[in-house]
């Protein structure tokens, strides 16, 4: 008996050195692994054999004449089709608000203004993989005794545009001036996805999320920042991912308002049926279930509602960009139907679409305007192909975690939400994950003030503990 009692003790040894062995085989592998950089070239033609001008020069939005008054003409021929009757935002942008919009954009706005607006934060462009990259540098005001910027890329999405960063720009760059705590101050760097504003699009197919990063990482780099933060929502979210997956000893932390996970595993799907009866086995937490549930509403129903735009992108996106890059009110009623239901999925039930009660006219016309005098929208559509055309899930950086420290703040009402215990399996350093009070997809032009103090006070959690050391 003691003979088999000493064998069996001497197997579970066997076992827990080979477990052991096995369990550090796999950590190992995993944190080792990152995305490989893309070193791409988007310009036109053959590559040349010299090498790339880096030179950074300063750029100004500048609009012509002609240019005006071919949007005004073409405002004035618009040929608007009747609402259904109570239709609200059910169907779409609703023409009865669309008219008054294009009144004030012939009549009211002023865009000569908006455009000095635009350009009193410093803008450059700087030749990167043979496309000009175009990006907002603001550098702080002052900087509190000893103390010294932290750089910091801020990333946009569609249809959004580097103008969505206005508002908070000075809350980062000067936050005692806004009643916040100067403990970190920060020099912003907002660049224009290539394809996307005054960002040149790629010439080339296959321009991704990677190569977007792999870009930002070259423009972070170039500017002398060889350690940042990084923050996006929208692609700015897979984009600033991606660049903490090439540049990991690189990016300090990485802050998130949106954290939307591709790869879902059979762990996911039964949280989705039971979840709901069973939170704590799953991790949730009773605001993700107020969110998520129930799911057949909140999750499959309400993404089939709202995805006709990214089936449509991710698939011919060139054929219906050619209306919209003809029809600047064409532009404005796809761009402002995002703007309305991403904002508060509540707001389809108004005829305005709710759009001026957290928007004013002018911010939105502006970002518009962006999308319209720049002829952008096909190629800022192109993306979702380029993204998706080989299947969600495929994909080498779907698979990677991010070791980077990572802050969510998840805000309620956008499109989809993403439990803390879901972000987890994706990005493993979660030091932040905050329920925003309030606000939407648009955060940063929404609730600056509120996205503005999550990103401070995630900053501080890891710069005091030094956890991008770690």
């Amino acid at each position: 008996a003691f003979c088999s009692f000493r064998a069996g003790i001497m197997l579970l040894e066997v076992f827990l050195v080979l477990g052991t062995v096995l369990i550090y085989f796999l950590l190992s592998k995993k944190k080792e692994e990152t995305l490989p950089f893309k070193e791409g070239w988007w310009g036109k033609g053959q590559k040349p054999n010299m090498e790339e001008d880096a030179t950074i020069w300063p750029f100004k939005v500048e609009t012509t004449e002609e240019e005006l008054s071919d949007l005004f003409r073409r405002l004035d021929q618009a040929r608007f089709t009747e609402p259904l009757e109570d239709s609200c935002f059910h169907y779409g942008t609703n023409s009865v608000y669309l008219r008054k919009v294009v009144s004030y954009w012939k009549n009211q706005f002023n865009w000569k203004k908006q455009v000095e607006i635009l350009n009193k934060y410093p803008q450059f462009k700087t030749k990167i993989q043979g496309i000009d990259i175009h990006f907002v540098h603001v550098k702080p005001p002052r900087l509190p005794e000893g103390q010294s910027a932290k750089p910091l890329l801020m990333v946009h999405g569609w249809p959004g545009s580097f103008y969505e960063f206005y508002k908070i720009i000075p809350l980062l760059t000067d936050p005692a001036s806004h009643g916040l705590s100067d403990e970190h101050v920060f020099e912003v760097i907002c660049p224009s996805i290539p394809g996307y504003g005054f960002s040149e699009a790629p010439h080339k197919k296959d321009f991704n999320s990677v190569s977007a990063a792999s870009i930002f990482y070259e423009l972070m780099l170039r500017l002398g920042f060889n350690e940042f933060y990084a923050q996006g929502g929208d692609w700015g979210w897979l984009i600033c991912t991606n660049l903490a997956q090439i540049a990991p000893n690189h990016m300090k932390g990485l802050h998130l308002n949106l954290a939307a996970v591709t790869n879902m595993g059979f762990v996911h799907l039964l949280s989705i049926l039971l979840g709901r009866y069973l939170p704590g086995l799953f991790g949730f937490q009773d605001e993700d279930v107020r969110r998520m549930f129930p799911f057949l509403k909140k999750g499959i129903y309400r993404m089939l509602l709202e995805s006709g735009y990214a089936h449509i992108q991710a698939t011919k996106p060139d054929t219906v960009g050619c209306g919209l890059n003809d029809s600047p009110v064409g532009l404005a009623a796809y761009i402002l139907e995002k703007f309305s239901t991403w904002t508060d999925l509540e707001f389809h039930n108004s005829e305005d679409g709710g759009l001026e009660k957290k928007f004013n006219l002018d911010d939105l016309l502006t970002n518009i305007m962006i999308y319209w005098v720049s002829g952008c929208i096909v190629s800022s559509m192109r993306f979702y192909k380029e993204n998706m055309q080989k299947g969600i899930g495929t994909q080498k950086h779907e698979r990677l975690t991010v070791q980077v420290p990572t802050g969510i703040a998840s805000f309620p009402n956008e499109v989809m939400h993403t439990p803390q215990a879901w972000a987890r399996k994706k990005y493993t350093n979660i030091v932040s994950f905050h329920f925003m009070p309030r606000g939407g997809h648009f955060a940063a032009v929404e609730e600056p003030e509120l996205l503005a103090e999550d990103i401070l006070q995630f900053v501080g959690k890891v710069e005091k503990e030094q956890l991008w050391r770690k």
